[in-house]
């Protein structure tokens, strides 16, 4: 073997290595939305955690990624130790697809059929049809396009690979490199080192498979390095654990134990039904199928044996992580950085805490408003909080956001993330309001301020309409639903219109003696405050619309539904505006013809 052969040798792994990051990233951001909602279906049982591990590892194409990504779920809260468990265990048998789908590359015949089914001579043909669409095409198309390109630079570097590795057959002590590796020890010790270099078991794998070509590898050999790839591949989360809390720590030993367990039943067993029986296949000569079915077999028989311990486990991660009292208070983190290495699933993380960050406005603003009438100091000490919980939530998830935005996004991801960084700003100020109202409320307590019956009936008409619009603000957002956010501006309109005629009612009440001054001062903050959190409904709004749109003109849509005849937007104000309309009240017409008898 020459120098040049090592040289072909770096390049093939470099080509494998970049195209199998590139097919999963691509994957990863073409499947988007889907992701979010298989991760979405996460729930206690076991069964069903372990196929959202599967799932998921499948679409990424890393195991690592998707341990990773369970510890960040940890660390946020979102995820429970014992459904990570689970997850984990589905994804050790996720990772097996990627060693079957580089085993059609052993493929061998002179058959027609047998050669189309061999990946080296199809891959070519996709990577042409990739780079096509990649380059002419847009959006999802790119996205399927680099999924075509990936994988055929993934197989373009296992062929290289596997020539670049042919004349290590000739070499004595690869050979006998090779027969050392029956020990079971050196070769777990092995395969866990290639594989905690290359941070991917799948990866790993390929190689081996690649170095089948030589006729070295033999199953007493490939057996223990299986079995140490999968323990190489926890490196990953057990680095990605530290500065975690303590649960996320546990997450990461959990897959540790796992692999570690697993590998040590696997081996007694298959060397004792070895001493007993002896395998015939024992001392042959590994090809790629075999190293796919004995990774599949390790993981499939691992789990099935430890799936229903993962209790077991999570003592045992435990009692290596335990609780200290200094720990009983230990929040959650709301954003996790380790779920930026899935930028899909960071931002559907992200839309949950807009989400989260959107109910405790709306919540913390009804309760304000309940106090202008009945004073209470619990809710208002509730109001409070929340709007400094509301201030943690705009900082830290306009952070995150900052982050997000410098990852490759998909176009739905992306619109995602503009609509947060567009929208957060506007519920934080609503928050604002909430706690102005309070202070309006203790102002009318401290001055004991009574509204008359003519007063009340008006803010009711007025809060009513503000409550209407926050409601359906918040619920648009959730649903992320561009076609009820259509409906938020004309009913700002109204309660604009509703703000101005509250003022003229009060002052036709005041020139009849009907109302005090202190109770001018008071409605005038109210009604400020009211206007100004549906000016911040209607940004809200506006800006869902214009990011679909990919617009960010508010302007430009505003004059267009105010100014453009918009048959829709007339319709829609003429609905809201009859339904919050006030009671007729005898002071407009006595101060309408006061100033003829003057």
């Amino acid at each position: 073997m020459t120098i040049f052969n090592v040289f072909t040798l770096m390049g093939g792994i470099a080509m494998f290595l970049y195209g199998m990051d590139l097919m999963g990233k691509a994957l990863e951001q073409t499947a988007g939305s889907k992701l979010q909602g298989i991760l979405s279906t996460m729930t206690s049982s076991p069964i069903r955690g372990l196929l959202l591990g599967m799932a998921v590892t499948a679409v990424i194409q890393s195991s690592g990624a998707t341990t990773v990504m369970a510890v960040g779920f940890v660390n946020s809260g979102l995820m429970e130790l014992h459904q990570a468990i689970s997850v984990i265990m589905g994804a050790n048998v996720g990772t097996t697809v990627t060693g079957w789908l580089l085993s059609l590359s052993g493929l061998e015949g002179d058959s027609f059929l047998t050669q189309m089914m061999n990946p080296t001579a199809w891959s070519p043909i996709l990577g042409f049809i990739g780079i096509w669409m990649y380059m002419i095409g847009k959006d999802r198309k790119r996205g399927v396009g680099k999924i075509l390109l990936g994988f055929s630079i993934l197989m373009a570097g296992m062929n290289t690979m596997s020539h670049a590795m042919s004349p290590l057959a000739d070499e004595p002590w690869f050979m006998d490199l090779f027969l050392s590796f029956k020990n079971p020890v050196l070769g777990v010790i092995a395969g866990a080192v290639l594989t905690a270099v290359l941070q991917s078991s799948s990866a790993s794998v390929g190689i081996l498979q690649a170095l089948t070509s030589t006729g070295a590898v033999t199953y007493s050999a490939a057996v223990p390095i299986i079995m140490g790839q999968n323990i190489g591949t926890t490196v990953t989360a057990l680095i990605s654990s530290a500065g975690a809390n303590k649960n996320a720590k546990r997450t990461a030993f959990v897959h540790l134990y796992f692999n570690l367990i697993g590998t040590i039943i696997f081996l007694c067993g298959f060397y004792g039904l070895n001493a007993l029986i002896g395998f015939s296949f024992f001392a042959d000569t590994a090809n790629t199928f075999g190293i796919a079915i004995v990774h599949t077999v390790f993981n499939v028989v691992t789990t099935a044996i430890l799936l229903p311990f993962n209790r077991v486990l999570e003592k045992l991660a435990i009692l290596t992580v335990p609780d200290s009292p200094a720990d009983q208070k230990q929040e959650n983190t709301l954003l996790d950085d380790r779920l930026l290495t899935t930028p899909s699933v960071a931002v559907g993380r992200a839309m949950l805490t807009g989400s989260d960050m959107a109910e405790i406005c709306r919540t913390a603003l009804l309760q304000a408003m309940s106090t202008t009438r009945v004073w209470n100091d619990a809710i208002a000490d509730e109001v409070l909080r929340k709007e400094d919980a509301v201030d943690h939530y705009e900082d830290v998830l306009g952070t995150y956001l900052v982050k997000l935005s410098a990852k490759h996004l998909s176009v739905d991801d992306n619109r995602t993330v503009n609509t947060l960084l567009h929208t957060i700003g506007d519920f934080e100020r609503v928050s604002d309001h909430a706690v102005n109202l309070i202070k309006t409320a203790e102002e009318i307590r401290d001055k004991s301020i009574k509204f008359s019956d003519e007063a009340l009936g008006d803010l009711s008409v007025l809060e009513a309409a503000v409550q209407d619009i926050v409601n359906r603000t918040v619920d648009a957002f959730q649903k992320g639903d561009t076609y009820a956010a259509k409906k938020i501006e004309p009913l700002e309109q109204v309660v604009d219109g509703l703000v101005r005629e509250v003022k003229s009612r009060h002052i036709a009440r005041l020139q009849a003696g009907a109302c005090t001054i202190e109770y001018g001062f008071v409605l005038d903050d109210l009604l400020t405050n009211y206007e100004r959190i549906a000016d911040h409904c209607s940004n809200i709004a506006v800006a869902m619309i214009e990011v679909a749109a990919d617009k960010f003109d508010t302007h430009e849509y505003l004059n267009t539904v105010k100014h453009g005849d918009d048959v829709k937007f007339e319709r829609r104000y003429e609905k809201y505006r009859g339904r919050y309309t006030f009671p007729p009240e005898a002071y407009s017409e006595s101060s309408a013809e006061a100033p003829d008898s003057k």
